[in-house]
């Protein structure tokens, strides 16, 4: 047991000392789903989950890339779908960015177990709770090395946080968009119900656009080619991707310009 320990420590210090001496981008925008939050089949908050994640963000960080998240909240509450129940859309909408901040600080307990300086900014205002969102602001949380947890979506309805990420990636200068799924990137259908599925190891915006693929709505694809921001799909839970993404491996798919 000792040996295996040891092994996976050893590991991780070459994967950490691989970033600091490979890492490709130096700033990043990660985007974790609601589900990325609970375990398998389930919308309860797993907090073993959410110490995963934040071990990898924070084995990230140390490496010396800024790190700003994007939650969603659809675990708890997607807005789309409650508004199918009766409740009018905006309000639908305004309690499903209420989700994502319980999820931002349940992610910001599990950071500062690990000794990670945290802030949330939330785009709407929760005071007392989080702070409110300004660009300045996390941008200067980034430069002293604070991990920038983003809730609220946009502040406003109809957005997706998709949208959220991609705005608040232009907005702070990230070189790259890493959005974490359940599955290791995009396919031509879901690969759960559909075996025969392909996957794309990479994509144009175009192509993503055209071939309307499930990689996240079109807001969100639109804006980053118009600001030639890469994105990477990826499996959130498989270890050390969020630090294999940031290096340039070639995991999931990567969705971008032709070189």
């Amino acid at each position: 047991m000792a040996k295996t320990l040891r092994l996976v420590v050893l590991q991780d210090l070459r994967l950490e000392n691989r970033i600091i001496a490979t890492k490709k981008y130096k700033r990043v925008l990660l985007k974790i789903s609601g589900e990325g939050f609970c375990s398998e089949n389930s919308s309860v908050i797993d907090i073993s989950k959410c110490d995963l994640i934040a071990e990898e963000i924070s084995s990230a960080r140390d490496a010396g890339v800024d790190i700003a998240v994007v939650v969603g909240g659809g675990n708890i509450i997607r807005g789309s779908k409650l508004s199918q129940s009766g409740v009018e859309r905006v309000r639908a909408d305004q309690l499903g960015m209420i989700a994502t901040n319980i999820n931002a600080i349940v992610l910001q307990s599990s950071l500062e177990k690990l000794k990670v300086p945290t802030r949330v900014l939330s785009a709407i205002e929760i005071q007392g709770i989080v702070e409110s969102y300004a660009v300045h602001k996390c941008r200067s949380f980034l430069e002293k090395g604070f991990v920038v947890i983003l809730a609220g979506g946009t502040g406003s309805p109809y957005f997706t946080t998709d949208t959220a990420a991609a705005l608040r990636a232009i907005e702070i200068g990230a070189d790259a968009f890493l959005k974490g799924t359940k599955v290791d990137g995009v396919y031509s259908d879901d690969p759960i119900t559909n075996p025969k599925a392909k996957k794309y190891c990479r994509l144009e915006y175009m192509e993503a656009l055209n071939k309307k693929l499930n990689v996240m709505d079109a807001t969100a694809i639109s804006l980053s080619m118009e600001n030639e921001l890469p994105i990477i799909v990826f499996n959130l839970r498989k270890k050390n991707n969020i630090s294999k993404a940031i290096i340039g491996d070639k995991i999931g798919t990567y969705v971008g310009n032709a070189e």
